[in-house]
């Protein structure tokens, strides 16, 4: 809320948004004159070193990797929080793309010949003559199927 207020005091008055926010100026106020947080400011040293390590990527790994390459600099932080940090400060690893097609049909050019002869569109289950159907030929064991 009052990162808001911060921003859009220079449109509005501070009194106004504040209560159509419902928050105290005098909070408003003590926000602002407050130093940051703990957190806030090991965030911000540990942004440095992700922005650092993204650039050495050329700008190629996502959080896994920074994290990983954090643990190996002694900087121990969760993945997440990586994750967090990055979508915070728009940073964002190489996105692999998928596999193109390998075939490509162009119309009106004929296809390779199917010297096999293979039926496409069997009439039954087992007109196909393959090897598991009931008419194929029995192995050396006897066929298992009853006849």
């Amino acid at each position: 809320m009052f990162r808001f207020i911060s921003v859009e005091k220079a449109n509005h008055a501070v009194s106004l948004l504040c209560r159509v926010l419902d928050v105290s100026r005098s909070g408003f106020y003590a926000w602002l004159g407050r130093a940051p947080s703990a957190r806030a400011a090991v965030d911000e040293r540990i942004l440095v070193e992700i922005r650092r390590i993204h650039s050495d990527s050329r700008e190629t790994y996502g959080a896994p990797r920074v994290q990983a390459m954090l643990a190996r600099r002694d900087i121990r932080v969760g993945r997440k929080r990586v994750a967090r940090l990055m979508r915070q400060a728009a940073i964002s690893g190489l996105i692999r793309r998928k596999r193109g097609r390998t075939t490509i049909r162009v119309p009106g050019v004929a296809t390779a010949p199917d010297l096999v002869r293979r039926e496409w569109s069997p009439t039954s289950p087992t007109a196909s003559g393959s090897p598991t159907s009931p008419t194929a030929a029995p192995g050396r064991a006897g066929s298992t199927w009853p006849r």
